[in-house]
């Protein structure tokens, strides 16, 4: 599905991405983890084509992502962001459907997708007529992962998006985006920093620590195997709100 080859990023003399090698698989979930600053975000970007790399290719089907082709392949992406990232002027269901009425999608199809969007987030139908500003953060939350699913893309990208939730909602989201992601079987490549939401939601964790990949691989592995001290390390510290979320220990 999506393919890296010594992909690399640098801001002046600061590396924020080491040459790197990632495979991601059709209709698995990919969570890229790790301390703030380590080149996660970067990661995800790179792969949406919102910035360009330094040396390296990314694949997408078969596809290079480039300024060539960036442009179609977005189509087949669903791209959320911290906090949703909404439009403040419009409302709940202008941002849902801006890229399809921009691309004069029929207005049938985008009504009845429109409707199945709100039934799988839950969203009650009374609040598409309101603007972000009215919506608490997990309806916002629930906004932007509809915009994200409008086209119905192969590739969901989700930058931190539960980041700024408090943790109630937050449990709440993560339980409902599990049964999502198993619902429509998408290819899903997430960001946090948040372990026990990783092991949750991933099939695949990706740690990340100063620009380049320390180990990759199901949570278990990680946790019984780990490559270097950092992965035990990042993993102790986070072992209270793990066994929180996944009900056991590491």
């Amino acid at each position: 599905m999506l393919e890296l080859t010594q992909i690399s990023k640098h801001y002046g003399d600061n590396a924020a991405l080491l040459p790197t090698d990632l495979r991601v698989e059709r209709a698995t979930t990919v969570v890229l983890i790790g301390p703030s600053g380590c080149g996660k975000s970067t990661l995800l970007r790179l792969i949406a084509g919102l910035i360009t790399a330094d040396s390296g290719s990314i694949h997408f089907d078969g596809t290079p992502v480039e300024a060539a082709t960036i442009r179609q392949l977005r189509q087949r992406m669903g791209y959320v962001i911290q906090e949703g990232g909404l439009f403040p002027h419009l409302s709940a269901r202008a941002n849902v459907t801006l890229m399809a009425r921009y691309l004069r999608r029929d207005p049938q199809w985008i009504d009845a997708r429109l409707s199945q969007l709100r039934e799988l987030v839950q969203l009650p139908a009374d609040l598409l007529e309101s603007f972000p500003a009215q919506l608490s953060g997990g309806q916002r939350q629930r906004v932007s992962l509809m915009r994200a699913l409008m086209l119905d893309p192969e590739l969901l990208l989700l930058d931190e998006p539960l980041g700024a939730l408090d943790p109630m909602i937050r449990y709440q989201l993560q339980k409902e985006l599990k049964l999502i992601f198993a619902q429509l079987g998408k290819t899903v490549i997430l960001v946090t920093h948040d372990l026990a939401e990783a092991a949750y939601l991933g099939h695949t964790l990706v740690l990340i620590k100063d620009g380049r990949i320390v180990q990759s691989g199901p949570f278990e592995a990680l946790s019984r195997q780990p490559a270097e001290a950092f992965v035990e390390e990042f993993i102790h510290a986070q072992r209270g709100p793990l066994e929180a979320l996944t009900g056991g220990g590491t």
